[in-house]
């Protein structure tokens, strides 16, 4: 009974350990099925590897795996990265979230500092959170009282901090008036950057 498992009263055969060609075709398969990065394609074959261990005698190589298919093409760590910076930015997420989520994609610290958001794509990401969440103006409520409002802003607040934003721009959607003076705000930036 080595080679099998109880899976809630039935058994199952335990997988065979890999092999050089078996590891491969591990990688080929989760790069076509996944967009990744090379620390995520690294992770997920040391996490394999854990699983069903290797063929005795010899040493994956990861780190040249991975390599291999950085080299071909078929891993980019820029180009992940990129994609996943507009994404959770037209979400809007903050440049923290952005870069939390490279570093735990294992995407490099040069490569995380090209990809940061310039300060009118933060801007539009707070102004995108707050429209989604009727944070601002976007959501005027009509709290009983001061002390309700005030309460509520905070939430409000540390909602947006909590999805990466600066205080400082967290502050001024919470604190804005009207809409219209958040898109100026945004607009503002558009045009000092370019």
């Amino acid at each position: 009974m080595d080679d099998e498992r109880a899976t809630f009263g039935r058994t199952r055969r335990r997988a065979k350990p890999l092999d050089r060609i078996r590891l491969e075709e591990l990688a080929v398969a989760y790069v076509a099925r996944f967009a990744t990065s090379a620390g995520k394609l690294r992770a997920y074959l040391q996490r394999k590897i854990r699983e069903r261990g290797f063929v005795d005698g010899q040493d994956p190589d990861i780190d040249a795996l991975v390599g291999k298919f950085v080299g071909k093409g078929y891993v980019d760590d820029e180009a992940y990265g990129r994609a996943k910076t507009n994404d959770l930015t037209s979400r809007g997420y903050g440049a923290r979230r952005v870069e939390q989520t490279l570093r735990a994609a294992g995407i490099g610290e040069d490569v995380r500092q090209s990809l940061e958001p310039d300060e009118a794509a933060k801007r539009e990401a707070a102004l995108t959170l707050a429209r989604k969440r009727r944070f601002g103006p976007f959501g005027r409520e009509n709290a009983v009282g001061p002390e309700e409002e005030r309460k509520l802003a905070e939430k409000r607040l540390a909602a947006m901090l909590r999805a990466g934003h600066d205080f400082d721009h967290a502050r001024r959607v919470i604190e804005a008036r009207s809409i219209e003076e958040l898109e100026e705000w945004v607009a503002e930036a558009r045009s000092e950057a370019g």
